[in-house]
C-alpha cells in the first residue's frame, strides 16, 4: 500500500483521515476509537487489533462501574483520587464529568504499592558585574523548583501504574543568600508552606491507599483461613461457625 492510500479503522471500520491514524502492531486505529482507551495505557503501538478490541470491551464495562461509583472520600486538588469505601473501589481523575471521561475503576485489592516522588531541579542565579556581564555569586546561589508525583502500582491487564502530578504548577523557592563568603546557601524546602502542603497531601494519598490495600488483604486472608470447630454455648453441639459467627445447627451466636 502507498503512503497516501486510504486507511480504515480495524475496530469500527470508519475511514481514517490524513492525520488521524494511530498505528497498531497489525493494523490501524482511528482517533475516535483511540480516545476510548484507558488514559493510563501506553503500549498502543505494541498492541494487536484483537488486544485493542478486548480493551475497548473492558472500557465499555467500566462505564457501568463509573455509573455505580459512589464517592465517599476525595483526595487531591487538581488530579483527584476518589474512593468508594463501601464498595472497596477507587479511581484517579481530574475530570468533572465522570460519565464522559470514564476513568478506570479499580478495586482496593488491585493496589500493589504506592510511592510519593519529589522531583527537584535547580537554576543558578547570576548577577551583573561592573562591566554588565553575568557572573556567579560567591558562594553560588540557586533557585529550586519542586514537583510532586504519586505513582500507584496496580494489578491490571492494560497498565501497571498510575502516575500523576499532585501540584498544578511547580513550587519555586529562592533561598536567601549566605551571610558570609564561603557559606552555603542551601535551603531546607520544608520551611516553605506550599512545599509542606504538597508533601502532606502526597503522603496522605500514599498512606490511605497503602492502608486500604492492607485492610482488604487481611480480610482475604481471614476469609481463606480454616475455621476451628467450637462448642456452641446454646445447644452444646460441636460446630464450625458460619460467616456471621453463628452455630450451624441451632443458629445461636457462638461468640455472643
Amino acid at each position: 500500500m502507498g503512503l497516501f492510500d486510504k486507511k480504515y479503522c480495524d475496530i469500527c471500520g470508519e475511514k481514517i483521515g490524513l492525520l488521524g491514524n494511530r498505528k497498531l502492531e497489525n493494523g490501524n486505529l482511528c482517533k475516535n476509537c483511540a480516545r476510548k482507551l484507558s488514559p493510563w495505557f501506553s503500549d498502543r503501538r505494541g498492541s494487536t487489533v484483537e488486544e485493542i478490541r478486548a480493551q475497548l470491551a473492558y472500557r465499555a464495562e467500566n462505564q457501568e462501574k463509573v455509573a455505580a461509583f459512589h464517592t465517599t472520600r476525595t483526595l487531591g486538588a487538581d488530579t483527584k483520587v476518589l474512593l468508594d469505601e463501601d464498595a472497596g473501589k477507587f479511581m484517579v481523575t481530574r475530570a468533572r464529568n465522570l460519565a464522559e471521561a470514564n476513568p478506570d475503576v479499580l478495586d482496593f485489592a488491585d493496589v500493589t504499592g504506592c510511592n510519593l516522588d519529589i522531583d527537584e531541579s535547580s537554576t543558578e542565579l547570576k548577577r551583573k558585574d561592573k562591566d554588565g556581564k553575568e557572573v556567579s555569586y560567591n558562594p553560588p546561589r540557586y533557585e529550586y523548583s519542586y514537583d510532586f508525583y504519586i505513582t500507584i502500582f496496580v494489578n491490571n491487564p492494560y497498565f501497571d501504574e498510575m502516575r500523576f502530578q499532585i501540584n498544578s504548577s511547580s513550587v519555586d523557592i529562592t533561598p536567601p543568600p549566605g551571610t558570609r563568603p564561603g557559606m552555603t546557601s542551601r535551603y531546607n524546602p520544608e520551611t516553605n508552606v506550599e512545599y509542606r502542603n504538597c508533601k502532606k497531601l502526597g503522603e496522605e494519598i500514599r498512606q490511605v491507599l497503602t492502608q486500604v490495600r492492607r485492610d482488604v488483604r487481611e480480610k482475604i486472608e481471614q476469609a481463606a483461613a480454616p475455621k476451628a470447630a467450637v462448642t456452641c454455648p446454646c445447644c452444646g453441639a460441636t460446630t464450625t461457625p458460619d460467616a456471621s459467627g453463628c452455630c450451624e445447627y441451632c443458629g445461636g451466636a457462638v461468640n455472643g
